[in-house]
């Protein structure tokens, strides 16, 4: 969403959001304006008061809007299938970039233990003392978790080695206009 494309929101009821970049929880009160700034992979984020709040998709209705639910195919193999792992992964964005997780690198590894039903995700963060940390966190588990035959999720932050713009695919570089 550009500039161009903000909108203009009122809130329907209280609607509890996360402060961007620093992560705090804030409510903004029913039959508030809100400006819609972004919204990608059923999460939004708004400005409100001067302030960019991250608002979670289970609450699309406090802002009026219907929230999006991810779906996968199932397969009868019984099998997690790390196509569908990776396709949850590009659902969730940066609150303040408009690109996802993967596009952004900052998924290091994907692990699935198929006899465990497990996925094991190596990740990292654009800046160490993100205060978004907690709460991208969350959302990759959550997401994670829609996919078939997973039972467990389990997501390791790791800062070695340090996030870069390199790391970006190109796509993502020319959407923010990082391509150097």
């Amino acid at each position: 969403m550009s500039a161009q494309e903000r909108t203009l929101l009122t809130t329907q009821r209280d609607c509890p959001g996360r402060l961007v970049p620093v992560g705090d929880p804030v409510t903004i009160p029913a039959h508030t304006f809100v400006t819609l700034t972004q919204s990608l992979g059923g999460n939004y984020t708004v400005i409100h008061n001067g302030n960019m709040i991250r608002v979670d998709g289970t609450d699309a209705d406090a802002l009026g809007l219907t929230a999006q639910k991810l779906e996968f195919e199932p397969h009868d193999d019984g099998q997690i299938h790390e196509q569908q792992v990776w396709d949850a992964l590009r659902t969730v964005y940066d609150p303040e970039v408009p690109v996802d997780l993967v596009n952004l690198g900052l998924i290091y590894a994907v692990e699935l233990d198929q006899n465990a039903a497990r996925v094991s995700i190596r990740m990292t963060l654009t800046a160490p003392g993100c205060g978004m940390g907690p709460v991208l966190v969350g959302d990759v588990k959550y997401r994670v978790e829609q996919v078939p035959n997973v039972r467990e999720v389990e997501v390791e932050l790791v800062f070695d080695p340090p996030w870069s713009r390199d790391m970006m695919s190109e796509e993502a570089q020319l959407e923010t206009g990082m391509f150097y």
